[in-house]
């Protein structure tokens, strides 16, 4: 079960990625623009995420993924780190949401940050 420490390690790892202590929480931020956060005493993943997507996720696993009455007019989901399938779908949220908000010219450098191999 992932914890809020591989957070951390695996959003540390992305490029140009830095921590920010916000609202009293961990966020983390590319180049300077915030893509992840660790609310509820870090028991749970804040995370950009389109609306329509996020709620087609929220509604196919509620136990996973919820909207925070606070975020229901942006594009994040909240996602319980104990019902994740461990480091792996952990670091493709991450990802996902670093590449909504890192700028073109990172998104450039690294085409397939992140993007989930097949097979």
């Amino acid at each position: 079960m992932p914890d809020a420490e591989d957070v951390r390690r695996i959003a540390l790892s992305l490029p140009d990625t830095t921590e920010k202590t916000a609202w009293s929480m961990p966020t983390f931020r590319v180049a300077g623009k915030m893509f992840a956060t660790l609310p509820e005493e870090e028991t749970s993943l804040a995370v950009r995420c389109p609306k329509e997507e996020r709620d087609e996720l929220v509604l196919a696993e509620p136990g996973k993924f919820w909207i925070a009455d606070h975020e229901a007019a942006f594009a994040w989901v909240r996602a319980r780190l104990a019902a994740l399938d461990g480091e792996d779908e952990l670091r493709d949220i991450l990802a996902d949401s670093w590449r909504q908000a890192a700028p073109i010219r990172l998104l450039e450098e690294h085409p397939g940050l992140g993007v989930p191999q097949d097979g």
